[in-house]
């Protein structure tokens, strides 16, 4: 007989470093993400809402350079290429030395995250096509927030296995790698080539500084990322993808005589300033949508906003447990008798929680202040919310059902469905 792959299996060494990193760090880092939304939607709604309005109309920055962005855009374009660092040398360290680096098991989550993407922008497609709404909108729905799913999964999920944990953790990270490609591929309007080599150019010097043993200076490298983040925002490329690509540089392990590798060492050096400055302030001036009755009730007729809540609250949890439920049964896996369906259910509702990756897809897909853009943001709050409600409650019930049980936890894995025995 021979011995299947078990899929939602346990972390690697690997793996488990970079899921309890994210655990200390991410925390933290959805609270200020949170605070950063609360202080947007409060000041845009107050009487001193032109004021926050007017503040992020302001433009700042070199006009002979094509850099004169206001500080929303800055904010989208500038602070969030940090974030996006950060995910790639995450992406890195799992391609690396983590959960991605084996074929069997990164088709689990990497066929998850294809179903939780596929299924939003279907269900959102299906209502703007009914309800002739702006189809261009449709990845809006289809990204999960690392930083508010993994902070709802450790505060409700605590008696859940780990091997969930590292389910919902590997998803939203190629979640992120999926979104990154359709911001890539479908967001831009115009090539420029030659600032596209500049890019690439800048990044490959980047990349060899950066493997140059006992590491190049911070003030050689800082200044080569800024060029190669300016080079690729003048290309036509998002310019967050420069972030992503410079992270894709950084060695994942450790060379000989080395502790850490460089790759965690960026991570643990960049992530506070991602988590605790870039992504707060981002959505302070992303999330400020006006809230009052007359724009609530203009939102929930609006196909944008129908659409984005059906694709977050359901699309992705169907999607996601559509897809896993559909490998689990093509490869004739059968899950453990401590792991139940419903906690995949539950995992996958958190999926639907899609805020910062969500955030900058709606400002790329619609005019800004436009009424699509308004109830984009309102639907991706709202949706949001839903989707960490629901989630939040049933892992609640899962970890107390858990934790009752008879059985086992600790190892929480996919067995291969044993062959019967053949006669003679």
């Amino acid at each position: 007989m021979t011995d299947k792959n078990p899929i939602l299996g346990s972390l690697t060494p690997g793996s488990r470093r970079n899921f309890l990193d994210t655990l200390r760090a991410e925390n933290t880092g959805a609270i200020l993400l949170l605070a950063g939304a609360v202080v947007a939607l409060l000041w845009a709604n107050s009487p001193w809402g032109d004021s926050y309005r007017d503040l992020s109309a302001s433009r700042v920055g070199p006009s002979g350079l094509h850099l004169d962005l206001t500080l929303a855009q800055w904010a989208t374009d500038g602070l969030l290429a940090i974030f996006f660092f950060v995910v790639g040398v995450e992406l890195k360290r799992e391609i690396v030395d983590g959960q991605l680096r084996r074929p069997s098991t990164a088709i689990v989550p990497i066929v998850a995250a294809v179903g939780g993407m596929a299924v939003p922008a279907l269900l959102y497609a299906a209502v703007n096509v009914v309800g002739d709404g702006a189809m261009h909108g449709w990845a809006v729905p289809v990204a999960t927030d690392i930083a508010f799913a993994v902070a709802v999964l450790a505060i409700a999920g605590k008696g859940l296995p780990t091997a969930l944990r590292a389910f919902l953790l590997t998803l939203a990270v190629v979640d992120d790698l999926l979104g990154i490609i359709v911001i890539a591929a479908f967001y831009t309007a115009s090539l420029d080539f030659v600032m596209m080599g500049g890019a690439a150019l800048v990044i490959a010097a980047f990349g060899v500084l950066v493997r140059k043993r006992g590491g190049a200076s911070p003030w050689l490298l800082v200044p080569l990322a800024v060029l190669a983040w300016a080079l690729m925002h003048a290309s036509g490329i998002h310019a967050t993808i420069a972030g992503v690509l410079l992270g894709f540089t950084v060695p994942a392990l450790a060379r000989e005589g080395e502790n850490h590798s460089l790759a965690e060492h960026y991570e643990h050096r960049w992530r506070p300033i991602s988590a605790g400055f870039a992504v707060p302030v981002f959505a302070l001036f992303a999330a400020g949508v006006t809230m009052t009755p007359d724009a609530l009730r203009d939102a929930l007729g609006n196909p944008v906003a129908i659409g984005v809540v059906l694709g977050l609250v359901v699309g992705k949890p169907l999607g996601i447990t559509a897809a896993t439920w559909l490998l689990v049964r093509l490869t004739r896996a059968t899950l453990d008798p401590a792991l139940r369906w419903l906690d995949v259910v539950a995992v996958a509702c958190v999926g639907g929680i899609g805020f910062t990756v969500a955030l900058l897809i709606g400002e790329l897909s619609f005019p800004p202040g436009s009424a699509d853009s308004e109830a984009g943001k309102a639907a991706i709050l709202v949706g949001s919310l839903l989707s960490a409600l629901l989630g939040g409650l049933l892992l609640a019930w899962r970890s107390r059902v858990h934790r009752t049980a008879p059985v086992r936890t600790d190892d929480v894995q996919v067995r291969p469905q044993e062959e019967p025995p053949h006669n003679g």
